[in-house]
């Protein structure tokens, strides 16, 4: 993911090495999360389960082996609502602190593994804007109505 203009200064010099070997010698190119390959085109379904071409089978969106009557991607129907993605994995800060580049605060995701985990930091982030923004207008224009 791109590193936003305001918060490079806190990443080390030395980012884009420290991202690789997290995602690449420590992950070996898979989410930490849910195992998908990077790089690799992936067909996912509504729930989340994905087809996992290495061992020809549907697994969960944690990464686990899933029983499942549904044939192969290439069997499915047309109609059936699955998606084909291409997979991304990122570097991710698990306690959202750009500063703390710890090995065990790293983890390589997916792009849907990272927004999943990402999901609470960003709703907290929402409310603090929308509360500044609230705050400006009451100092401003007055209190809302």
């Amino acid at each position: 993911m791109p590193i936003k203009p305001e918060l490079k200064g806190f990443y080390p010099l030395d980012w884009r090495e420290l991202s690789a070997s997290v995602r690449f010698r420590r992950a070996k190119g898979r989410c930490e999360h849910c195992g998908r390959p990077h790089g690799r085109l992936v067909c996912v379904l509504a729930d989340g389960r994905w087809w996992d071409e290495d061992l020809s089978r549907w697994r969960d969106d944690k990464g686990k082996r899933v029983r499942t009557n549904l044939p192969s991607p290439a069997e499915l129907a047309p109609g059936f609502g699955h998606v084909w993605t291409k997979v991304a994995i990122a570097c991710a800060h698990l306690n959202h602190d750009v500063a703390d580049n710890a090995a065990r605060n790293l983890a390589a995701l997916c792009q849907r593994c990272h927004i999943t985990h990402d999901r609470p930091e960003h709703l907290r982030r929402r409310r603090l804007t929308y509360l500044m923004r609230r705050a400006i207008g009451d100092l401003f224009t007055g209190p809302y109505r």
